[in-house]
């Protein structure tokens, strides 16, 4: 008779099986269909999930699924920061700041306020709601401009802003969950705003640091001693900078961020590697970040909940209408319109606006208010999954469209 703990494990192992065989099918769907991956994964898992096919069943609040979305979305953040050069983060650093910061304040006031009028929630409980669901996802974001070349600067603020945003996101939401929930006294603006600068000033020095660390073990001209093994170093630094991060109580996905803008400008710091090891690790990335977004997006798909989504629907559409076509045009424009330094265009702005998918930051800290039973919780998951849902489908999928129709496409 078989233990609970090699069930247990051969549940995970056929589960691995199954989201790598329909992960390798889903992107040959996508590439055929021109369409992001992560769409084409969202809805492969929701076919298999246990509301349809019954596939895979695996528990939003389980270690397997915690691991993943804690490591898979950081290996992808890495991705997306290894993939920015900072002489073009120089010209675009005040939009990203404010947009990161302010926009997020700006992005839960207007949703938070809408969702009192559309679903009569308490002004607090409706504030909470749309901080969840204030900030933008890397995980989505990274993956999609990677597909879709377009202009640098547009496509590098977009991803450093959805890096950035996230400890802004979860810094409101904790702290309209300590007032909610009676824990945290008065919200203070003084109290939040520190919170904020140190998180993020933490998380920078802590992914600075190991990112200069392994561009020295792995392309210092001298003391490269662990260049034959840059990719476990780039594994072992992921994790490293988000638990070391986190264990100073910052933000782990800042860390993880700024380790990659690190390790992928490293020839700024004086450290150069050999063609053939730069592409082999490269490849080791790309390979790495495709299977992470495969395990994400179908694990993701495969949780919707479609009776608690069917109660809330048409309300939360209507919210996502506003996050999307109001909420959103107004941060951009009141973000990076005074910005005279980056001289945004209207084109730039525009596609901005429409670049602001929700994800697995915002599923996770919904699940996080589930479990510790908030008021209006359930509510919030719901419609939080309705944006997760609408934003990919229809934004993730649209941006190549509407990139070649504003002129910012680059592999035209």
């Amino acid at each position: 008779m078989e233990s609970a703990a090699i069930h247990s494990a051969k549940h995970i192992l056929l589960v691995i099986g199954i989201i790598l065989g329909a992960g390798s099918f889903s992107g040959i769907l996508a590439s055929k269909f021109k369409v992001p991956d992560v769409v084409v994964f969202l809805l492969i898992g929701i076919g298999l999930g246990p509301e349809m096919a019954g596939m895979i069943d695996v528990k939003a609040d389980s270690a397997f699924n915690q691991l993943i979305l804690i490591f898979g979305s950081c290996y992808i953040l890495f991705d997306g920061g290894a993939s920015l050069r900072l002489k073009v983060l120089k010209e675009v650093w005040i939009t990203i700041v404010v947009i990161a910061t302010i926009g997020v304040v700006i992005t839960v006031a207007i949703v938070g306020f809408a969702a009192t009028q559309i679903l009569g929630m308490s002004l607090l409980t409706a504030l909470l709601f749309g901080a969840v669901v204030a900030s933008t996802d890397p995980a989505t974001l990274v993956p999609v401009f990677k597909q879709v070349r377009i202009k640098d600067r547009v496509a590098q603020t977009v991803m450093s802003e959805s890096a950035f945003n996230d400890a802004m996101g979860a810094i409101v939401t904790f702290a309209l969950l300590g007032v909610i929930m009676g824990t945290g006294g008065e919200f203070s603006l003084g109290r939040a705003s520190f919170d904020l600068v140190s998180n993020a000033l933490i998380g920078v020095v802590v992914g600075g640091v190991l990112g200069y660390a392994a561009a020295f073990l792995i392309a210092h001209e001298k003391f490269s001693f662990l260049l034959e093994y840059a990719p476990l170093v780039t594994l072992m630094s992921v994790a490293g900078a988000y638990m070391s991060a986190e264990n100073f109580h910052a933000s782990g996905f800042m860390a993880v961020f700024v380790f990659g803008i690190v390790l992928g400008n490293k020839d700024a710091f004086g450290f150069e590697m050999g063609h053939q090891e730069a592409e082999k690790l490269e490849d080791f990335i790309l390979t790495t970040s495709l299977i992470m977004r495969m395990f994400i997006f179908i694990l993701l798909g495969s949780q919707v909940d479609f009776a608690m989504m069917g109660k809330y629907l048409w309300s939360g559409i209507a919210l996502v209408a506003v996050l999307m076509l109001v909420a959103r045009p107004a941060t951009v424009f009141l973000c990076a319109l005074p910005d005279r330094r980056a001289k945004w265009s209207l084109k730039e702005m525009l596609f901005m606006c429409w670049t602001r998918e929700t994800g697995v930051i915002p599923g996770a800290l919904a699940g996080i208010l589930v479990g510790m039973k908030v008021p209006g919780a359930e509510i919030i998951a719901s419609i939080t999954f309705i944006t997760i849902l609408m934003t990919i489908i229809i934004q993730a999928t649209t941006t190549r469209w509407l990139a070649g129709k504003l002129g910012l496409l680059l592999d035209k």
